[in-house]
């Protein structure tokens, strides 16, 4: 069969879902891969793996309705040609315009992937409300086209089903996007304490609470290590590199950019730190528990399903620098509960998120297998 697979977010598509892809191929299957981004700088890598890539116009984060227009047109130019047997998409504007333009070019066999609701979505104040109140009504239309609705974590499921988007015989849970254990496997702890947060520098996040987390740390603790590995945003709510240098000039933080390879920067680290306000699954995490860390992330949607608190790491409210702060004085005081709680991160991580059960669920709801 051929199979579209749609992101607004072509690296996204590279680094979250090539082993979906692969495994799709495995069975026999064809792949399209649809991003944003130039094809003269993926094309290639895609094509290594045996997937054709194709750019489509798609402004992520911008409001303008002709941008958008001109996505759903291209999608649905897309679909009128290649005529894909099954399309998976995810990311909002790519799920509800690739949706929409599979349906009307009459194809049945859509599969969404609803990765986390955004800062809109869940957000306050007049124009937010807006803004979701239009993306209720489309994300309805889409999942009203869709054959099955794949989510990854019970909050983003419910708020569906509470604003009656998406009928429940239609929903599918899985356990994120999974993590190739054969590519993260356990590492050695290093011999001092280090923090390290990988994401995109924007405020959901949760960066801006952990370098204020990072710089109380630091005042207490000189020694300890505090890392942040990720790219600058367009999102409008980015940290600007001016607001980030500061931190580094004082040596509170060790920025190192944007990486392709992040297996470097978690070998560093005795404990990751992701104090988002909302994910899906966060895939850092779930690298970061293989590899063999303990972990300090939110009691917030997607991000409380990978960790058990006080059993591989801790959870915190969002937006609490302080009970940040304490977990961390915590993992540096008593270096042994950061070993313990690495030892059940591998656990968890080969039990429930090993990328081959993850992508085994999402073929056999699509007929692939």
């Amino acid at each position: 069969m051929k199979i579209a697979v749609i992101s607004s977010h072509t690296s996204s598509l590279f680094w979250f879902r090539m082993d979906m892809m692969k495994d799709f191929i495995q069975n026999g299957h064809t792949v399209i891969a649809l991003g944003s981004e130039l094809e003269s700088n993926w094309k290639d890598k895609f094509m290594n793996s045996g997937i054709q890539y194709k750019q489509i116009f798609v402004q992520r984060n911008g409001l303008n309705p002709f941008n958008d227009l001109k996505t759903y047109l291209q999608l649905r130019k897309f679909m009128k040609e290649e005529k894909p047997d099954k399309v998976f998409v995810y990311q909002a504007k790519t799920v509800i315009y690739g949706c929409l333009s599979a349906k009307a070019n009459n194809i049945t066999e859509i599969y969404p992937l609803i990765a986390g609701l955004g800062s809109i979505f869940r957000g306050e104040g007049i124009k937010n409300k807006i803004i979701k109140s239009i993306m209720t009504i489309e994300y309805r239309a889409a999942c009203k086209a869709s054959k099955k609705v794949f989510f990854q974590n019970n909050d983003d499921k419910n708020e569906f089903i509470n604003n009656r988007l998406v009928k429940e015989d239609k929903i599918v849970v899985i356990n994120g996007s999974g993590v190739n254990l054969e590519e993260f496997k356990p590492e050695p702890l290093p011999e001092s304490t280090a923090f390290l947060f990988i994401g995109r520098l924007i405020k959901d996040k949760g960066v801006i609470e952990y370098l204020e987390a990072c710089k109380r740390i630091k005042a207490e603790f000189p020694n300890v290590r505090c890392m942040l590995v990720g790219p600058y945003d367009s999102n409008p709510s980015a940290l600007k590199p001016q607001a980030l240098q500061p931190y580094i000039d004082k040596n509170i933080i060790e920025y190192f950019g944007e990486q392709s390879d992040v297996r470097p920067y978690i070998k560093q680290c005795s404990t990751f730190v992701l104090p988002s306000y909302h994910e899906g699954t966060p895939k850092t995490v779930l690298e970061s528990m293989a590899i063999g860390r303990s972990v300090i992330t939110s009691n917030a949607p997607g991000c409380r399903e990978t960790v058990t608190d006080n059993y591989n790491g801790y959870l915190v409210e969002a937006r609490d620098i302080e009970g940040l702060v304490k977990k961390m004085r915590l993992l540096i005081e008593d270096p042994t509960i950061s070993k313990l709680m690495a030892e059940r991160s591998v656990k968890i991580a080969r039990e429930k998120y090993d990328v081959k059960l993850v992508n085994k669920s999402i073929m056999k709801t699509m007929g692939l297998l």
